[in-house]
């Protein structure tokens, strides 16, 4: 079975969340959803909050076929905890997939995995990214997958579907959402 890692900081934006783990729940990926936090309860930036599965800590030096690095607010807490970067690292060491949506991208931009690389990201973030590929909804380049923001959600959770477990998976789930 396939492993997929979600981090939440509070502020994080919840379609790029929830869009992503359901697909990938949907396709039989293993999903655990951790809070930065100690707690397991985080709130994203429009009040919604999620029960994860645990805080950080308990999975930091695990690591999974795939992480997900959510946008929204919270990233700002996700780029000062060092444990972000180590566990970005781990998981490129490893070579698992690492995949960030709107201004998550700066987070593997602080841990120099986008030089040379293609890659999209939210437009607020375009100052520190200037390689932006602004018009992309999705970009994979290598183990690297890329999305701009929350209206691309559902496109970026098909695409983690897609490169993880399957194209063909990626196919059924659209069919089953009506995508």
């Amino acid at each position: 079975m396939h492993t997929a890692l979600v981090i939440l900081a509070e502020g994080f934006e919840e379609l790029e969340a929830v869009a992503p783990i359901d697909l990938l729940r949907r396709a039989g990926v293993e999903v655990t959803v951790a809070a930065l936090a100690e707690t397991i309860h985080v709130t994203g930036r429009n009040n919604l909050t999620v029960h994860a599965d645990s805080p950080l800590s308990a999975v930091a030096d695990r690591v999974f076929d795939l992480l997900v690095i959510p946008g929204g607010p919270g990233v700002k807490l996700l780029r000062a905890d060092p444990r972000v970067r180590t566990i970005v690292m781990a998981h490129h060491a490893a070579h698992s997939w690492l995949a960030a949506i709107c201004a998550a991208p700066v987070v593997l931009h602080d841990a120099g995995l986008l030089e040379g690389r293609r890659y999209t990201a939210h437009f607020s973030v375009e100052s520190e990214l200037p390689h932006i590929l602004g018009k992309e909804r999705t970009v994979a380049d290598g183990r690297l997958l890329t999305s701009r923001g929350a209206g691309t959600a559902i496109d970026f959770g098909l695409l983690l579907v897609e490169k993880l477990v399957s194209p063909q998976a990626a196919i059924e789930q659209a069919r089953a959402i009506c995508s």
